[in-house]
């Protein structure tokens, strides 16, 4: 047999012609061919590495043998390196690359890539070296200065990352990657506008470039750019659909839109390409909590623990939904085991100080929300949730109260870039323009009191606009709506936005219907978007905002002597702050029930927080000279088996036995309405007393007997039953209060012709009067303004027709 001939030149042409026609399938074949005859040509080898790199094939043998042949050739080794980095062999391409340098000292190509290995490795320092020693020989490689600054970012050198970056743009100003990444380094150094500009040329050199979008989109979030981040993370989306984090961001703008729908999509959608996601199951939760979905948002979270059991956020969400389904038990443990993960969490203290509230452990609320101000000073929501804590704890005086809420409102000035200072609204107004604040135009309290007044209010001197920082609308809203003429919703807003709106509505008079309760939207009243600025209705305390002028009340809420427990001025209205809505509801009064049954029922619907040792302490006494007395309680917390067990403990605790006692979760509003039926007398809680449970008892033709203290808050039962027309049901003391109760529960007669006539003598009263009470209301509007005009001289100016522009006026 003729030996196969050694091939030629030609040869070796013919294959590197298939190698750079990308033929890589027929070149493989042909060399292996070449190589079953002639083994050792090292030439051959690196056509096979070659060819098998193209293909994503292991190349690591082929090039062994090269090396293997020819082991003074830095160019083998180099191509060693290569194949190991490609196999993810990171320690053997660093190894293959030492050795390429060892044998070509200046081997730019080496150090670049040896610099990319060891960042992969995490040894950045050498990385730096290796970079700055490839740019020493060649100074306009723009790779490596684009990857030195990654590495300079890594390090937390930002601004010697900056120069990198910048220099590899002066070398190449349509590098778009180097755009991208010199974003990355002004978004950490919280350099906004720049990461943006620097993005948005990142995308516009490669329309593509969907990660550079969703880094965008980030910005514009944080910038709160709401609208555009979601644009971006829509078009990072539609570039790549299968990249779940995508779908995660878009659907997170979507849910700070309160576009719960479409951000529910956006999640399943992630989860559709990883149904292991768990950041997705967790997000998701947050939605369906959102919707009303409470069962659904506690099984996402549940699978969000499953798949990532270290997702602090998780067990935290998982507790919050336990708690607003009464699951008290249930919600501390997950809690705690969130603290565990993330001892440092100001949102998991702000949880527990919340659940404490909740459940009246008022000074184990207030501890937790304290620790989580001292973690994150600036979160004023939790400032609210303190201060509305505090309102539950008798031990807290109004001193202790008015300089916590004067804390606060220091605290939101501070954030305060600039405040209006001049007023573009209308300084002679045939129609005052009020503004309502709200996050509870819905079925709630505050809707329930406002809607009788809104029907009354005349709409010849009155136009009202709201801002409503809700996304949830129901019926009441659904009644309300048509009363306002404008209808703005702000919940995806901050309140520098919202603050804009409302100036821009050139309104008069800005009232806020929140005070520190959930959803309110206080610090927008620092920038004083308004000249005139008040508070009513659903709070029951200062606000400590100092530019809040005025808090709405009457004088038996809050006496002469008691005007400086509040850093606004009082404005009083007469008769009574409040008037409520009779309910929606075809339930008659009926009888006395102590008339047919053995012993007369004393109720209580509060929160389960109002109910302290003090009132625990007064009702014992009643209960000790009442031995029949039966005693009926509802509340949500009463959902709770745990919640339950630990009343009874503390009433019996009290000498008030579990078989005297009733306890009822939450059920409709219509069972609840029904349910007075069963009451002979409501027993008031203090210093946080009744408001809506009050008013809605009393049109059912059950009195409220109540203990006026030294607070509104504390006198707010006072003012109803005085506006009520029964100012024998009010207490001056503990002791005072005993005896009324067991005066009252003694004349059974008496109290049976009361609750006959106490529904039509209500319904005349100035506390359900909404057409006496919007009389007043009007001209207490057009009294604050009228006072505040002389201050306001030069600094209001008439509103710009609609087609002019017009400068926003800030200090």
């Amino acid at each position: 047999m003729k030996p196969i001939p050694t091939p030629t030149a030609a040869d070796f042409d013919a294959l590197i012609a298939l190698f750079n026609s990308r033929r890589y399938v027929e070149l493989e074949a042909q060399v292996r061919v070449l190589l079953n005859n002639h083994p050792r040509v090292p030439f051959a080898w690196q056509l096979l590495g070659g060819a098998l790199q193209m293909q994503g094939k292991d190349a690591i043998t082929a090039f062994q043998q090269v090396a293997e042949l020819s082991p003074n050739d830095a160019g083998a080794q180099f191509n060693l390196g290569v194949a190991f980095k490609s196999a993810g062999q990171l320690e053997q391409a660093a190894v293959s690359y030492r050795h390429a340098l060892a044998l070509r000292t200046n081997y730019v190509e080496a150090l670049s890539n040896l610099g990319n290995v060891l960042q992969d490795l995490g040894q950045l320092d050498e990385a730096v070296l290796c970079y700055r020693r490839a740019l020493s020989i060649q100074p306009n490689a723009v790779d490596t200065h684009n990857n030195l600054g990654t590495v300079l970012k890594d390090l937390g050198q930002l601004d010697e990352a900056v120069v990198c970056y910048r220099q590899a743009l002066r070398l190449k100003p349509d590098y778009a990657d180097a755009h991208y990444n010199l974003g990355n380094v002004y978004k950490e150094m919280k350099q906004l506008e720049l990461a943006v500009e620097s993005y948005q040329q990142a995308v516009q050199i490669k329309p593509d470039f969907a990660e550079a979008h969703s880094n965008l989109g980030s910005v514009f979030q944080v910038q709160w750019r709401i609208d555009e981040a979601q644009l971006c993370y829509q078009r990072a989306a539609e570039l790549k659909p299968d990249v779940a984090r995508y779908h995660l961001k878009l659907g997170g703008v979507l849910y700070a839109l309160k576009q719960i729908y479409m951000a529910i999509e956006s999640y399943q959608r992630a989860l559709t390409i990883n149904p292991n996601y768990a950041e997705a199951h967790n997000q998701l939760g947050l939605c369906l909590k959102a919707n009303g979905q409470l069962d659904n948002a506690i099984v996402s979270y549940r699978r969000a623990i499953e798949c990532d059991s270290n997702l602090a956020s998780a067990y935290c969400n998982l507790g919050d939904a336990l708690r607003a389904s009464a699951q008290y038990d249930g919600a501390l443990d997950n809690y705690r085991h969130a603290l565990l993960l993330q001892p440092d969490s100001a949102g998991i203290y702000d949880s527990l100080g919340i659940l404490f509230s909740e459940i009246g452990q008022c000074n184990d609320a207030q501890n937790f929300l304290r620790r989580s101000l001292d973690i994150d000073p600036d979160n004023f929501k939790t400032h609210s949730n303190l201060l509305f804590s505090m309102c539950y704890d008798p031990t807290n005086g109004p001193a202790d109260y008015l300089a916590e809420s004067l804390q606060y409102g220091q605290n939101v000035a501070k954030k305060i870039i600039s405040r209006f200072t001049t007023w573009q609204c209308n300084p002679q107004p045939q129609k005052l323009r009020v503004g309502i604040v709200s996050g509870d135009l819905v079925g709630h309290p505050v809707g329930y009191f406002l809607e009788n007044l809104l029907m009354h209010l005349g709409t010849s001197r009155i136009e009202l606009i709201a801002y409503s920082n809700n996304p949830v609308a129901d019926d009441l809203t659904a009644r309300i709506q048509p009363y306002f003429d404008q209808w703005h919703p702000v919940y995806a807003r901050n309140d520098q936005a919202t603050a804009q709106l409302i100036y821009d509505d050139g309104i008069h008079v800005l009232l806020d219907l929140s005070g520190h309760t959930g959803n309110n939207n206080l610090p927008v009243f620092a920038w004083k978007p308004a000249p005139v600025q008040a508070t009513w209705l659903g709070y029951f305390a200062s606000t400590g905002v100092v530019e809040m002028d005025y808090l709405l009340a009457d004088e038996t809420g809050v006496p002469e002597s008691q005007r400086s427990h509040f850093s606004e001025t009082i404005w009083y209205l007469p008769n009574t702050r409040l008037c409520f809505t009779p309910p929606n509801a075809d339930l008659p009064a009926t009888l006395l029930p102590s008339l047919n049954q053995p012993a007369l029922t004393f109720g209580c619907y509060q929160n389960l927080a109002k109910v302290n040792n003090a009132v625990l302490a007064a009702w014992s006494r009643i209960f000790a000279a009442l031995p029949q007395a039966r005693l009926r309680l509802a509340s949500k917390q009463l959902g709770d088996t745990a919640v339950v067990a630990q009343l009874k403990q503390r009433l019996e605790q009290h000498g008030i036995t579990k078989t005297r006692v009733s306890m009822h979760g939450s059920v409709s509003r219509q069972d609840y309405m029904a349910s007075y039926a069963e009451v002979d007398m409501l027993l008031d809680t203090f210093p946080y007393p009744g408001g809506t449970t009050t008013c809605e008892a009393l049109w059912m033709g059950v009195p409220t007997l109540t203990l006026a203290g030294n607070t509104l808050l504390a006198r707010q039962g006072a003012s109803l039953l005085t506006a009520a027309g029964l100012p024998d049901w009010i207490a001056r003391d503990e002791d005072d209060y005993v005896a009324k109760a067991i005066q009252f529960a003694g004349d059974l007669p008496k109290l049976a012709a009361l609750r006959a006539g106490l529904r039509e003598q209500v319904l005349a009263s100035p506390l359900f009067n909404a057409s006496r009470f919007a009389k007043h209301f009007e001209e207490a509007l057009w009294g604050m303004w009228q006072a505040k005009q002389p201050a306001l001289v030069g600094a209001l100016q008439s509103p710009p027709s609609p087609s002019s522009s017009h400068q926003v006026h800030l200090a």
